[in-house]
C-alpha cells in the first residue's frame, strides 16, 4: 500500500484525506439515519396515550424534544396545545424545517466530495504528465522520470475515480432518506393536529 502511495506521489494525498472523511460521514449518517431514531412508529401512540391521561406537562414536552427528531415536531405541537391549527400548523412547519436540516448535516461535505474528487485526480494527472515530459531532453530521455511521471498520472486519476462513485451513491442514497423521513414525519405530525383538534378519532 505504501508502495502504491509513494508511485502516486504527493497529489494522492488530498484524496486519501477526502476518503478518509468520506467513509467517517458514510457511517455517520448510516448510523443516525435509521428510521427508528428518527421517527419511531410507537411515538404517535405514546402521545395519544398522554393527550388521553391530560399529562402535557412543560416537562413532558422537553422529554419529548430529547426523544428523537419526530419528538421535537411533537412537542412544538403539544407547546401550542391551546393554540388554534393555524398556529400550531406553523410551530410545527417551523420545528419541521430545523429538523430537515439536522437530518441533512454533513451531506454537503460528502457532495462535494464527490464532485471534486475527479477534479483532483485529474490535478494528479496533470501533474504526473508534467513529470513525463519532463523526462525527455536534449540528450535523450530519463526513464525513471518517465515511469514515475506515468506512475503519478495513472494513480491519482484512478484514485479520484474510487473516491467520487462510492460517495455520489450514498450522497444520492441519503439525500433520497432524508426526503423519506421528512415526509413520514409530516404525516405523523398531521395526523397529530388532526387528533388534537378533534378531526381524528383517537385511537
Amino acid at each position: 500500500m505504501w508502495s502504491l502511495i509513494q508511485a502516486a506521489g504527493w497529489p494522492i494525498w488530498p484524496l486519501i484525506f477526502c476518503s478518509i472523511i468520506s467513509l467517517a460521514i458514510i457511517g455517520e449518517r448510516f448510523w443516525s439515519l435509521r428510521a427508528n431514531v428518527v421517527a419511531p412508529k410507537s411515538l404517535l401512540n405514546e402521545v395519544q396515550d398522554l393527550l388521553k391521561q391530560g399529562g402535557v406537562t412543560h416537562e413532558a414536552c422537553l422529554r419529548l424534544e430529547s426523544h428523537s427528531p419526530l419528538g421535537e415536531i411533537f412537542a412544538s405541537a403539544l407547546c401550542n396545545l391551546d393554540a388554534s391549527r393555524e398556529v400550531m400548523k406553523e410551530a410545527i412547519e417551523e420545528t419541521g424545517r430545523a429538523v430537515a436540516h439536522k437530518l441533512e448535516r454533513y451531506l454537503t461535505t460528502l457532495g462535494t466530495i464527490a464532485t471534486v474528487s475527479p477534479l483532483l485526480g485529474l490535478l494528479g494527472t496533470v501533474i504526473g504528465m508534467v513529470e513525463l515530459f519532463g523526462a525527455f531532453t536534449a540528450q535523450g530521455h530519463d526513464v525513471a522520470m518517465f515511469a514515475r511521471g506515468i506512475s503519478v498520472a495513472l494513480y491519482n486519476t484512478a484514485m479520484g475515480i474510487i473516491v467520487a462513485v462510492p460517495s455520489m451513491i450514498f450522497y444520492r442514497h441519503f439525500r433520497a432518506k432524508v426526503d423519506s423521513l421528512v415526509v413520514d414525519m409530516e404525516q405523523q405530525a398531521i395526523k397529530l393536529v388532526e387528533i388534537i383538534h378533534g378531526e381524528r378519532k383517537v385511537r
